[in-house]
């Protein structure tokens, strides 16, 4: 699709969602390790974990399982005993998880000391919405292209509702290249709205010692999608300089 109708499916696929996934908890410590996560992008479930992990400000290492494709079947079945996703390992605890349900009661017990929000269950309601998120994206992020592996976990930093980061996951995803998920959930009312035209009338400042003020020190400001490639020592912003990228970089 165009570049236009992308973008503007991607507005619509969050809109459908409730813009859930947008921001991060201020209350979350990181854990000592990530969480590993296999992901189908245009999954229903799958969204509604990513939409927990950005919620809940948590990272983690993201191994695509897109349809036609087995790259890191074996790893699945490996951790799982099984091939269903969502599937989320947490090696600080050695929890293993399956399906949206207890993969997000887990989290929320775990790192929030809650139970999930009635918004984040796999409702019926919700999982219909998942879904019709997908068909709007024209099943965009659910079937493999021919690609080469990467040797090194690509660093995308992203929050769920983000339009244009929708974009480099889908095709990350499509391309079965694993990658770290840096959330960068917006935390204050500062952090709404693009770069550009931010809810203040200040010169732009993140919360201290937070991702999103990590990030701001090294590059200058907070903007989403970034993707850093140790494979290539190449790292870049804007979504349809990074597709190029990857398809160039990676698709047979």
């Amino acid at each position: 699709m165009g570049r236009m109708l992308d973008v503007t499916s991607s507005v619509l696929a969050s809109t459908v969602m409730g813009w859930r996934g947008a921001s991060g908890s201020k209350k979350v410590v990181l854990p000592a390790q990530r969480p590993i996560l296999f992901d189908r992008e245009g999954d229903a479930e799958c969204r509604l974990v990513r939409e927990a992990l950005t919620e809940l400000n948590l990272d983690a290492d993201v191994y695509p399982m897109p349809e036609g494709g087995d790259r890191y079947a074996a790893k699945l079945r490996e951790l799982s005993g099984g091939n269903s996703i969502p599937f989320l390992y947490d090696p600080n605890t050695g929890g293993k998880h399956t399906g949206a349900d207890a993969i997000t009661t887990y989290l929320y017990r775990r790192y929030a000391q809650q139970e999930t929000p009635k918004p984040l269950k796999a409702s019926v309601v919700n999982v219909l919405k998942s879904r019709l998120a997908t068909r709007v994206r024209a099943g965009a992020g659910v079937s493999a292209i021919p690609s080469r592996p990467a040797e090194e976990l690509l660093t995308l930093y992203s929050f769920e509702a983000s339009p244009y980061s929708r974009l480099v996951r889908e095709k990350l995803c499509e391309l079965q290249l694993p990658y770290t998920l840096i959330n960068l959930g917006k935390q204050q009312r500062a952090d709404v709205g693009p770069a550009n035209a931010r809810l203040t009338l200040k010169p732009y400042k993140p919360l201290p010692n937070t991702k999103r003020s990590a990030f701001f020190d090294e590059h200058g400001d907070v903007m989403v999608p970034y993707v850093r490639d140790p494979n290539s020592n190449r790292g870049m912003f804007e979504s349809a300089d990074i597709v190029e990228y990857l398809l160039s970089e990676y698709a047979l």
